[in-house]
């Protein structure tokens, strides 16, 4: 679906590679990951399903209901908070569930937005929400 979707991207002129480059790599790479599992799984003889033993706790079921209600949470207040300030919430949220310390959440959840910002805004060319930082950004 993503490869149909991304015939629709328009050429960028004196580029190499357009700004369908990159998903196009990435919708690939996903789907001969997605065929071997596929095939393995064929080829495989016992239960279709079998949940691991980690995930029979707690802390590991509150870590996925974590990503889930987090990518859902970025979703709706990106736009209005940006996406420094609500992705510093979710990785201080993330990493503190994974169970670091603050020593580690506070560095991790300060730079990683900023990191973060810096691949996608100097290197892929993509903008992302400034929500309240805008008017302090241009």
């Amino acid at each position: 679906m993503l490869l149909w979707h991304i015939q629709g991207f328009p050429e960028m002129p004196g580029q190499k590679f357009g700004p369908a480059w990159f998903p196009g790599l990435i919708a690939i790479g996903l789907g001969v990951c997605g065929a071997r599992l596929v095939y393995a799984g064929a080829r495989r003889r016992g239960p279709w399903m079998t949940l691991p033993e980690w995930a029979h706790g707690g802390r590991p079921l509150a870590a996925v209901a974590s990503v889930l209600g987090g990518l859902g949470f970025y979703i709706i207040a990106a736009d209005t908070l940006g996406f420094h300030f609500t992705a510093l919430l979710l990785m201080a949220l993330w990493t503190r569930l994974m169970g670091a310390s603050w020593r580690i959440v506070v560095p991790v959840a300060v730079l990683a937005p900023i990191v973060i910002h810096l691949a996608f805004y100097k290197l892929l060319r993509i903008p992302l929400p400034w929500g309240v930082l805008e008017r302090f950004a241009f």
